[in-house]
C-alpha cells in the first residue's frame, strides 16, 4: 500500500468527513499516542482503549491549531489530558469503593463448635468469679462494663465518692483477674 503523501494537517482537516483519512494518521501516530498513554495510566488494555477514543475524537471538528504547533503535539497534548482524566476517574472511583466498604457492615467471623464452646465456658468462668465479688464491688462492675457507665456516673449513681468508686473497680478487676487465672 502506497504511504499517503498528505500532511498531517490536511488528513486531520480530512478525518472530520472522511473517516478513510484517520488511517494514515493512525499509521504516523498510534505507537505515540499508545506509548503515552501506556506510560500514564500503566495498563495496556486501557492505553489501547484510550489510542481508539483519541483516533476516534478526530472525526469531526477538532480544537486542533496550526499555529499552536504539529498535529503530533496535538495528539500528545489530547492523550495526556484524557489519560489525566482516566486517573481522576479511577482515584474517585477507588474513593467510594474504599468509603463503601468502610461504611459497610462486616459480617462475623465464622464460629466454629469449639470457639462456641470456649466461649460459653469462659462466660461461665466470669459470672462464677463475678458472684464471689463483695455487693459494692460487683455492682461497680455491672454499671461500668454491663451498664456502660463512667466513674464519674457510678458514683453519682450509688451516692459514693468518686475515690470509692475507683478503689472498689481496681480491687473488683484485681480480684476477678486472679480468679480467672486459678
Amino acid at each position: 500500500m502506497k504511504p499517503d503523501s498528505r500532511s498531517d494537517e490536511q488528513l486531520l482537516a480530512a478525518a472530520a468527513t472522511d473517516p478513510a483519512a484517520l488511517g494514515p494518521l493512525y499509521e504516523r501516530y498510534a505507537k505515540l499516542v499508545r506509548g503515552l498513554a501506556l506510560a500514564a495510566l500503566g495498563s495496556r488494555d486501557e492505553a489501547e482503549d484510550l489510542t481508539q477514543e483519541v483516533f476516534v475524537s478526530l472525526c469531526g471538528p477538532t480544537a486542533y491549531d496550526a499555529a499552536r504547533g504539529s498535529v503530533g503535539a496535538f495528539l500528545m497534548a489530547m492523550t495526556r489530558s484524557r489519560a489525566v482524566d482516566r486517573l481522576r476517574r479511577r482515584c474517585r472511583a477507588a474513593r467510594l469503593l474504599k468509603a463503601w466498604h468502610d461504611a459497610t457492615p462486616r459480617a462475623p467471623a465464622p464460629v466454629t463448635p469449639f470457639e462456641n464452646v470456649a466461649s460459653r465456658r469462659t462466660i461461665e468462668r466470669v459470672r462464677a468469679q463475678l458472684a464471689r465479688l463483695p455487693d459494692a464491688q460487683r455492682r461497680v462492675l455491672e454499671l461500668a462494663y454491663f451498664d456502660g457507665l463512667s466513674q464519674r456516673e457510678i458514683a453519682s449513681d450509688l451516692d459514693a465518692p468518686l475515690g470509692t468508686v475507683k478503689s472498689l473497680s481496681r480491687r473488683a478487676l484485681s480480684k476477678l483477674g486472679r480468679g480467672l487465672c486459678e
